[in-house]
């Protein structure tokens, strides 16, 4: 290992939790508990549409934010630059970091994606954590690896010489993440889970941003994902799409304003000296990739850098994406949990106008994300109580503004799917026709889905019971005609 990054590691500021939460903190968690409260406190009062308070409040919430990401993304609009002169511009070395437990079904895909770029990569590191199943075989016999000590960096593959293995005991992805990074040698580094499979122009997107811009320490592509090919596999891709086209336009909103915490952690780049600068991946987090960038942004504050975090539109790739109702809820109980340690974590941020607008807007958004299903749920389950009551005192005013909302949904819907094509350069699996039918359908569905597992979430932050839980990769094996160039 390279004993420099070592001590880098070791000397790094390890993540702090401050000893006394800042008023401020208190009075933006505090408020949005207080509110929702307040609001639901109203159901039992009012009998017009005041009693669905908290069902406006989540409507407007909603809506505030869709209008601020439609209004930030018009650049997209432009007409898209020229490659810029890169002559002069020093190209950096990339090494991709693929961390793998019991992934023998789908690494192929991954490599080949890899060895098959139209940019390919340095170096490419297999970290293994710890696999059980046929890693270690499919390594050895069909890309000609040596299985070395535990612990070590093996020889370059016979056939690939880009490609090694990095044998470990399971220890958990950021373990692995962290042993390799003291590993690799290069610039840049990207990691990529091994269901994600990157279109043949990602690694020269990733590697020409990073290039091209020395204050970039950390950028996503574009993730489209992908399910089983059975009935729920198709319904389950059919809402995660439309969710991922604008959660990636709301990321490239943030990025605007260098608001941007979120970055995908099965597709991510890294400028190598600035993990290390800050410790690496944090090994207790359940969102080990979204931990790091609150960790980045708070030593570039620190220190006074000019770091900036971006998502790349030019990078694209696919991921597996859970294809049950089961699978999706662990997902997302996984994923919320881990946001609110980090949100727990760096609440001293929340709110401090030294961030500029990731604290004064960005982080006052999570907060009020953490409690986000509650508001959800609860507007649901009320709406739900006065449908079966036959309380159409409530239900007609109600109805007014559900369908208002359902409106600007469609709009919206429409939108980004058009926004998101110009922005990505080449057409995509969303249609039209479909995100009609989602804005319609997913409010009384998958909406719901998606709160329920936050609540679920809620749950294991509170017990503190965390894991990654078991996983099943199905759908860059089903799924047939999966783009990769």
């Amino acid at each position: 290992m390279n004993d420099s990054l070592q001590r880098a590691f070791a000397a790094a500021s390890p993540r702090l939790s401050p000893p006394n939460t800042p008023l401020r903190s208190w009075l933006i968690h505090g408020g949005v508990l207080v509110l929702w409260a307040l609001l639901f406190a109203m159901a039992f009062k009012f009998g017009n549409v005041a009693s669905w308070s908290v069902g406006v409040a989540y409507v407007l919430y909603d809506t505030v934010l869709l209008l601020f990401v439609a209004w930030m993304t018009l650049p997209i609009l432009r007409p898209r630059p020229l490659p810029a002169v890169t002559s002069a511009t020093r190209r950096n070395t990339l090494g991709v970091i693929v961390a793998s437990h019991n992934e023998a079904a789908v690494l192929p895909v991954t490599l080949a994606a890899l060895l098959g770029q139209a940019d390919v990569p340095d170096r490419i590191v297999i970290a293994d954590d710890g696999s059980t199943d046929g890693t270690a075989e499919l390594l050895t016999t069909r890309y000609g690896l040596v299985a070395p000590a535990p612990g070590e960096l093996s020889a370059p593959s016979a056939t690939h010489p880009s490609l090694y293995w990095l044998r470990l005991p399971h220890g958990g992805k950021a373990v692995a993440l962290n042993a390799a990074v003291l590993c690799i040698d290069t610039d840049t580094v990207l990691t990529v889970d091994g269901d994600t499979l990157l279109d043949t122009q990602a690694i020269g997107a990733v590697r020409r941003a990073f290039s091209e811009e020395p204050n970039l320490v950390a950028a996503t592509g574009v993730i489209i994902p992908v399910c089983s090919r059975t009935l729920a596999g198709r319904c389950f891709q059919w809402f995660q799409t439309y969710e991922y086209i604008r959660n990636f336009l709301s990321r490239y909103a943030w990025m605007r304003v260098n608001g941007l915490l979120l970055i995908s952690g099965a597709f991510a780049g890294f400028r190598t000296d600035a993990v290390c600068a800050v410790g690496g991946f944090d090994t207790d987090c359940l969102v080990e990739d979204y931990e790091l960038i609150h960790r980045l942004h708070r030593h570039a504050q620190a220190h006074g850098l000019p770091w900036t975090v971006r998502v790349l539109g030019d990078a694209q790739a696919h991921t597996d994406a859970p294809s049950s109702t089961g699978a999706f809820l662990r997902q997302r109980r996984r994923w919320f949990g881990g946001f609110l340690q980090t949100q727990f974590w760096y609440r001293a941020m929340v709110g401090d106008r030294r961030y500029g607008w990731l604290g004064v807007a960005m982080l006052p958004v999570k907060a009020i994300d953490t409690l986000q299903p509650l508001y959800g749920l609860a507007a649901f389950g009320l709406l739900l109580v006065y449908l079966v009551r036959g309380n159409f005192g409530v239900l007609a005013p109600v109805a007014g503004v559900i369908g208002a909302k359902i409106v600007l949904d469609l709009v919206f819907h429409l939108w980004s799917v058009y926004l998101y094509r110009r922005w990505i350069g080449h057409g995509s699996e969303a249609n039209m026709v479909q995100a009609l039918l989602a804005a319609l359908v997913e409010p009384f569905t998958f909406q719901v889905l998606r709160h329920t597992g936050a609540a679920w979430g809620w749950w294991m932050f509170l017990t503190g019971r965390g894991t990654w839980g078991r996983q099943t990769r199905v759908g860059l094996v089903d799924a047939e005609g999966v783009r990769r160039g």
